[in-house]
């Protein structure tokens, strides 16, 4: 650098005056000192408060995820298609109800058998076999309503084959992530998981209202059938998962019994199994929908966009809140967060059963919504970082038959009940019931609500 000469006058350096805004000149030499830090305390609050995406960093999980995208819409099409086509045979909201036994007892039965296979075979193998029969199953719905040779009853029988597969596919799924994540990543994958799985929930139920009157019901089944191909490529590329090295299993009564066991000595997991019965089961009004579209909202016979929205309403509050799923790893008391986020869904749910506006309907499901993300994360969190590898097949199968077999057991006495309540009614007790019984489980076990679990790393 030269030294001005006489002839030169001196001028101020000029990356120090375009580092220096004119603002903070005028306001004097210690501005950029109290703006900067303001600045980027704001930026990094914003950034703590959105999701944290660490875990896709690791290919094997971004792979899953990114199928996922895909493959919950296809799933949510044949949500949607199920419980309407039975309506639209029946005109009942009770024959839809008996979506619920069909579906419990194969998900009791196969999500508890499920969860001990994958803790005795290699679980991509697993994961290969089941999806590649569940896409069988959709394309036998699909053959089914579009030949117009299927009745009930057959529709139901299908609709328990493909549960039963899906009651061992997903704990299987679950148990894998543990394999591909460090443990403080856990709550972030989950909120990622749910997050996805709920856009798809959104899109799904929206897509179905606007495609069935252009190209009928039939067709949502088949497009669930190829949208499958995804997952079944992203699981084709994961690593072998065997059992670990040097331990012997087998998958029979004695292992479920012993998964039954372990949820027994460990009083946080049977809290956050029973306290999502109790959301699920009491609070869970799905079943109600197409009816409440209909006659409450002004669907035509058939379908429209009400029933869309309502299918979708939860998913939007999901997904809103694991957009804003930052904050969540940074909550050590988990348990006190679950008890909140329970009384969440309750409170939205009864608010939901007293009102005659659709819009209003959509946004206390969605806050709901909101309150089962937060719910859901945490207890996902619990099972995968106290349950051992070795026992974490038999209690993601436990935590699916939880998950899984609440909504059905709503289906079954929402189905019933509203027959003599009507579906509004029945929608808030169930909502008031949720946060009575959820508050009494808490109290019995207060070892849950001192629940602490660990905390990630800061991000960088």
């Amino acid at each position: 650098m030269t030294t001005p000469g006489p002839d030169q006058p001196t001028r101020p350096n000029r990356a120090k005056r375009e580092q220096q805004p004119t603002a903070a000149i005028a306001a004097g030499p210690d501005a950029p000192t109290r703006a900067i830090p303001g600045l980027r305390r704001f930026s990094g609050a914003v950034r703590g408060a959105l999701a944290d995406t660490r875990p896709l960093q690791t290919p094997a999980y971004r792979r899953l995820w990114l199928a996922g995208v895909v493959t919950v819409i296809g799933a949510q099409l044949s949500v949607v298609a199920v419980p309407l086509q039975i309506y639209t045979l029946t005109g009942s909201s009770a024959y839809v109800g008996l979506t619920g036994l069909f579906g419990l007892v194969p998900l009791i039965v196969f999500g508890l058998w499920g969860g001990a296979i994958a803790d005795a075979v290699d679980r991509r193998v697993l994961l290969l076999v089941t999806g590649g029969a569940i896409a069988a199953s959709s394309l036998s719905l699909w053959v089914t309503a579009a030949s117009g040779t299927g009745n009930v009853w057959v529709i139901l029988v299908l609709f328990a084959v493909q549960t039963a597969l899906l009651a061992i596919n997903q704990p299987t799924r679950s148990a894998v992530i543990p394999r591909l994540l460090p443990a403080d990543q856990l709550p972030a994958a989950n909120a990622l998981n749910m997050t996805v799985a709920q856009v798809g929930a959104i899109a799904g139920p929206l897509l179905a209202g606007v495609l069935i009157p252009f190209i009928g019901l039939s067709t949502l089944y088949l497009i669930d059938a190829i949208f499958l191909l995804a997952t079944l490529w992203a699981t084709w590329r994961l690593p072998v998962m065997p059992p670990e090295a040097g331990v012997a299993r087998k998958a029979g009564i004695r292992e479920i019994v012993d998964g039954f066991r372990y949820v027994a000595l460990h009083k946080v997991l049977l809290v956050s199994f029973l306290i999502d019965v109790v959301a699920m089961g009491f609070g869970m009004p799905r079943v109600l929908f197409p009816e409440m579209a209909e006659k409450t909202f002004g669907d035509p016979p058939g379908g429209g966009p009400a029933i869309g929205l309502l299918y979708a309403a939860i998913p939007i509050g999901m997904v809103v809140a694991g957009l804003l799923s930052g904050w969540l790893q940074r909550v050590r008391r988990q348990g006190v967060a679950v008890a909140c986020a329970i009384g969440v869904w309750g409170l939205g749910i009864a608010l939901f059963g007293l009102t005659g506006s659709l819009w209003l309907a959509v946004a206390a499901l969605a806050i709901a919504g909101a309150g089962d993300l937060v719910s859901s994360v945490y207890r996902s969190s619990m099972l995968q970082t106290v349950a051992t590898d070795e026992m974490r097949g038999r209690m993601q199968g436990v935590f699916m038959v939880v998950v899984a077999g609440g909504p059905r057991m709503a289906d079954l006495w929402h189905g019933g009940a509203s027959v003599w309540t009507g579906p509004g009614l029945t929608a808030t007790v169930g909502g008031i019931a949720v946060i009575v019984v959820a508050t009494l489980v808490v109290a019995r076990f207060p070892e849950f609500w001192r629940y602490r679990g660990p905390v990630a790393d800061d991000r960088p």
